[in-house]
């Protein structure tokens, strides 16, 4: 018989309890024992919905009080040594957010997971690295799912992709070569797995997706021996996700694992690769729901994959699951009150998939008649949706049909038309901005859901905000900032924001995910072609530009993010989606700027993640993403300055595409890493503006104006000072109006203390 299994469900919880939870615990609301108290009913909760649901291998350990890597930083022991006087929560929620105060100690560094919106804590490792095993919770975990009658699955992060994922400090150094040392940690682990009675273990090696060099092929090689030798009463399913295995699949194929599991949604050709390598003996883990996405499953054609593998292997020799962990999901669809009911039944959340993986290998077991009304359902559902004509708005094709190169170009280059743009704003050397949200406090959020709830008046909503953003730009006047924002009070999310008011778009009520820690973002659905029918950003820009004689920024987010940082139609490429959000945002670039606002930030940061994981399918992406950017700022006249922001990206490998986007000025993320990704540029030459943040907005921690001096002192020594940009390293919207003001002041002041500088040499 196929087992149906699955390989991780949201941690957050149906209404975002764990965000909660979390940060009343920040707060000092609530102590250790009841943030562990719930937070472990909440993953009971959990199971037990899996457990209904028919799922036999339940995942364990995929549940995290901030994010899964940092947990197996903690678990190895790797704990940096800056944090070494702490333990506990404290050392863990230190490593996370970083500490305030007179001894304050700076957070770890964030990136995105692969190509996904979720960002994990990258692992600090050192020449001289020493590990120790630290598993007390994640046993007591087990135990506790094996006391509600389920078989649970541990799932562990692989040893290889534990450290490839995190960066070398201290020394130039493959982090690989630590493998030796952090292999009999993880051994320990399963001898301790095996003796508290666990059969299976899920073994995640996502880098197997990516390309490998020969000893990165041969390190997974070997810890998967070692791990398979360590105790031979576990069996191992070997994790891959996100994508096709290609080169390293025979590789995957020839371990001494119990099954591999393939991802059969974004690679579902490589099953048949993959049927002559299985081993004898060994199971096939079928990925064939999506994780990633929230659209109903195909059944039929999933059952198609499903079949091809029983005609090679047995039923027996099955297992079915999603292809990836479900954290990447909504939680429950039937939470939702207001989606289309046109659009409503095309949809599945975490819970429904769990019903098709049940349903899926139900047809396995019992035959396609057992599940034949499932089936009949589903079909016409599929058939509905392909011929709605929600989905297809012919003005939209016709007027990308007619899109033209010119169109992706400005009129001057960089070098001439900055000239225009100096005349025109007249700004000192370093001048300071955001990036463009301020604090959205809780009165903002309370006032907004009245709103919604019609309990406030659209005048009275609409003459709170006005308030709101004239108090910010008078604040923003008053700390000295150069570029001014409007503080975007009446956005909910920078994408979800933009989904509400574009057509082929729909929003949920509750289809929350995890970004990082407790910050959750609710995606909008991108269901149909898309269009813009009214000024979307306007009125408060150009409210705010009349409040203030310095310039304001309009702001944006661009196409690429809109994109990624949406659940996307899956019924058309991507490239075709994203070049009519390009067209939309084009239309409000251009009435932004016949408004009188003469900057105008474009907001790109997720433009970096959607690179495919492969080098190989890099140059057909980088292409029309940076024609989707240049196609949304392209319009407008020389003297109009566009600007881009980035966060959390690798932009090595692609700074000629960055480049290519011809922004006026882009800011990136630096703070965490210490000015790390202004390496890249001194071999480049990046030829336009940059500003590097100079603080990390994602920690509570004021930073000190001495150390925002030497962060902008070490960008100084890479791009030309005329050049140079002073700016936060991302959006304020998460934090505190005191620490905000205390931070920014410090930062204008910074920024000061260099013109002296400048202008004394």
């Amino acid at each position: 018989m196929a087992i149906a299994t699955n390989l991780g469900f949201p941690r957050i919880g149906e209404k975002r309890e764990l965000k909660t939870l979390l940060e009343r615990f920040w707060k000092g609301q609530i102590d250790e024992s009841a943030l562990r108290d719930q937070s472990e009913e909440l993953q009971r909760r959990h199971w037990q919905w899996q457990i209904e649901a028919g799922i036999e291998h339940l995942p364990v350990g995929d549940f995290s009080l901030y994010d899964h890597v940092l947990d197996w930083v903690v678990r190895v022991g790797g704990i940096p040594t800056r944090y070494a006087g702490l333990d506990g929560l404290a050392q863990y929620f230190a490593m996370a957010r970083g500490t305030q105060g007179e001894d304050s100690i700076s957070a770890m560094e964030m990136t995105k997971w692969f190509d996904t919106n979720y960002h994990y804590i990258v692992p600090e490792w050192t020449e001289d690295q020493e590990f120790t095993p630290n598993f007390a919770e994640f046993l007591e975990e087990v135990k506790r799912a094996q006391e509600i009658g389920s078989q649970p699955r541990p799932v562990i992060l692989g040893p290889v992709s534990l450290l490839r994922l995190g960066k070398a400090r201290g020394g130039d150094f493959d982090p690989l070569t630590l493998l030796d040392r952090l292999l009999p940690v993880y051994e320990s682990l399963l001898k301790e797995l095996q003796a508290i009675g666990v059969a299976w273990i899920q073994l995640d090696e996502p880098c197997l997706v990516l390309d490998l060099d020969e000893p990165a092929q041969a390190a997974i090689r070997t810890s998967t021996e070692r791990l398979a030798a360590a105790t031979s009463g576990l069996k191992i399913v070997l994790g891959t996700y996100f994508g096709d295995l290609r080169e390293n699949l025979p590789l995957a194929m020839s371990l001494p694992v119990a099954a591999v599991h393939l991802d059969l949604v974004r690679a579902p050709g490589q099953l048949t690769e993959a049927l002559p390598l299985v081993q004898v003996g060994q199971l096939l883990s079928l990925g064939l729901v999506d994780g990633r996405n929230v659209w109903r499953t195909d059944l039929s054609a999933a059952l198609g994959l499903a079949e091809q593998a029983v005609d090679a292997l047995g039923a027996d020799r099955l297992l079915i699951g999603p292809s990836c962990s479900l954290l990447h999901s909504p939680v429950d669809l039937t939470a939702e009150t207001s989606i289309d009911p046109e659009i409503y039944p095309w949809l599945a959340f975490a819970r429904q998939k769990l019903e098709e993986i049940e349903r899926l290998t139900q047809a396995i077991n019992q035959g396609r008649a057992s599940v034949a009304d499932c089936l009949q359902e589903n079909a016409e559902i599929l058939a509905r949706r392909k011929a709605s004509t929600r989905t297809t708005n012919r003005e939209v094709r016709e007027r990308l049909s007619h899109v033209t190169t010119e169109m992706t170009v400005r009129q001057l280059p960089y070098a001439q038309r900055t000239v225009e743009q100096r005349d025109k704003l007249s700004l000192p050397l370093f001048p300071t901005t955001t990036i463009g949200s301020f604090p959205q406090t809780a009165e903002v959020r309370r006032q907004r859901a009245l709103f919604r709830q019609g309990k406030l008046g659209e005048t009275e909503y609409q003459a709170f905000l006005e308030r709101e953003t004239e108090a910010c730009i008078r604040l923003q006047e008053d700390i000295g900032l150069d570029v001014l924002v409007h503080g975007e009070f009446e956005r909910n999310d920078m994408v979800e924001f933009f989904g509400e008011r574009l057509e082929g778009f729909l929003v949920s009520e509750n289809g929350w995910v995890q970004s990082y820690g407790s910050r959750c973002v609710k995606p909008p659905i991108i269901f149909g072609d898309v269009t813009r029918p009214t000024p979307m950003t306007v009125p408060f820009t150009r409210l705010a530009q009349s409040l203030t004689e310095k310039p304001v920024k309009g702001m944006l987010t661009g196409p690429v993010t809109i994109l990624c940082w949406s659940f996307v139609r899956d019924d058309q490429p991507r490239s075709e989606t994203c070049r009519q959000i390009a067209l939309a945002i084009r239309d409000e670039v251009l009435e932004l700027e016949a408004a009188g606002i003469g900057l105008i930030q474009i907001d790109e940061p997720a433009i970096r993640e959607g690179l495919p994981l492969r080098k190989v399918d890099h140059a057909d992406y980088l292409a029309w993403a940076v024609e989707s950017f240049r196609l949304s700022a392209c319009g407008v006249a020389d003297a109009t300055q566009i600007h881009t922001h980035m966060c959390y990206s690798e932009f090595h490998d692609i700074l000629s595409a960055i480049a290519d986007l011809d922004a006026d000025v882009i800011s990136i993320e630096t703070s965490r890493s210490q000015m790390e990704l202004l390496d890249a540029f001194v071999d480049f030459n990046y030829p336009n503006e940059i500003g590097p943040g100079v603080y990390d907005i994602h920690s509570p921690r004021v930073p000190t104006t001495e150390e925002m001096v030497t962060l902008l002192e070490k960008a100084a020594q890479v791009i030309p000072t005329e050049r140079l940009w002073v700016n936060p390293d991302c959006g304020l919207k998460t934090r505190d109006w005191p620490e905000v003001e205390a931070s920014l002041r410090r930062m204008v002041e910074a920024a000061g203390n260099l013109r002296g500088v400048v202008v004394s040499v």
